[in-house]
């Protein structure tokens, strides 16, 4: 029975540790995201972005949607092309290259941040991030474009409903996913400490680490890295920065690791998303994965063959973050 209490104890002290750590970054990135938005950052990110669109088949609009959406969040983006194609003609296959796009890349901000806590450094995982989700769509641009696929008029699953654009609205908003955060946490630690008394984490990293061999990511992370792929960046990425602060993985696993998550996360919330904006699923989802891990396979090798002291330019200072060597 004490024994249990302690186990309890030290559970809910690592929930609150992990939250803790996550909102002292998610906070003060919501705000100031919030401030450039009211300032009218994104038009400029959107010209920016402008010339880019004409290479993966895009309109115009479609770069203040990817610019948004790179800024807040996938649900901001939903929104905007709601705006901007409801009654304008795009085709499924447009739709899905833009779909494919704000998947890779968004709400960099606030992700790109926790990427950082955890391992990685931010230009780093802003690079890749707007790099691969720029490449996946010239990819998936020139596939459509040379087969003829998905070339039928886009029709919308959903509509959004009416939002409270207020101050008020915006707060409310905030506190209420920083709330489903926290009990998301809660559940991810009590239910990742079951697993692994019933062997199933253990089962997970057997079947898992051929896949994530490839890749060189070391079993140990095998089961953040599954969180952050199923869930999203912010519960892997928490739970990496827990993992770092103790010491437990190499500072290569978490670079790898966070590299995957930042190409790769969130298949079930964000895939459903996209999908309701009339994204074909086949793309959105397996083709992104397999994307996502071809990818890293390059990375991987690329990073093996960098000299150690080189490492610094894309992981943060292990005296920052407590990863060892």
């Amino acid at each position: 029975m004490h024994t249990l209490k302690h186990e309890a104890t030290q559970l809910t002290r690592e929930v609150f540790t992990i939250t803790f750590t996550l909102f002292k970054i998610m906070i003060p990135a919501i705000i100031i995201v919030k401030i450039l938005v009211e300032l009218g950052i994104v038009p400029y990110v959107a010209w920016a972005l402008e010339p880019l669109m004409s290479f993966v088949g895009l309109p115009k609009e479609a770069s203040i949607i990817w610019a948004a959406t790179m800024l807040t969040s996938n649900y901001t983006g939903m929104v905007l092309f709601f705006q901007f194609f409801e009654n304008e003609p795009i085709t499924v296959a447009q739709t899905t290259v833009l779909a494919s796009m704000m998947l890779m890349a968004h709400n960099m901000p606030t992700e790109c941040a926790i990427a950082r806590k955890a391992g990685i450094k931010v230009i780093y995982a802003v690079v890749l991030r707007v790099g691969s989700g720029f490449l996946i769509g010239w990819i998936l641009h020139l596939l459509y474009s040379k087969t003829g696929m998905l070339q039928d008029s886009n029709q919308l699953i959903w509509t959004p409903s009416e939002t409270d654009d207020s101050l008020y609205g915006w707060l409310i908003q905030q506190l209420e996913s920083l709330f489903y955060i926290f009990v998301m946490i809660a559940g991810l630690v009590f239910g990742l400490k079951i697993l692994k008394l019933i062997g199933v984490e253990a089962l997970l990293k057997m079947l898992l680490s051929p896949f994530l061999k490839m890749t060189g990511i070391h079993k140990d992370a095998t089961s953040f890295t599954l969180i952050g792929m199923t869930l999203g960046l912010a519960f892997g990425g928490g739970l990496l920065i827990n993992e770092a602060k103790k010491g437990v993985l190499k500072k290569k696993d978490i670079f790898l690791s966070l590299s995957l998550l930042c190409l790769c996360h969130s298949l079930i919330e964000d895939t459903i998303l996209m999908f309701l904006i009339g994204a074909d699923l086949t793309s959105i989802l397996l083709f992104r994965v397999v994307f996502s891990f071809v990818l890293m396979i390059f990375i991987s090798q690329c990073f093996k063959r960098l000299p150690e002291h080189s490492h610094h330019h894309f992981v943060v200072s292990v005296n920052n973050q407590g990863v060892t060597k």
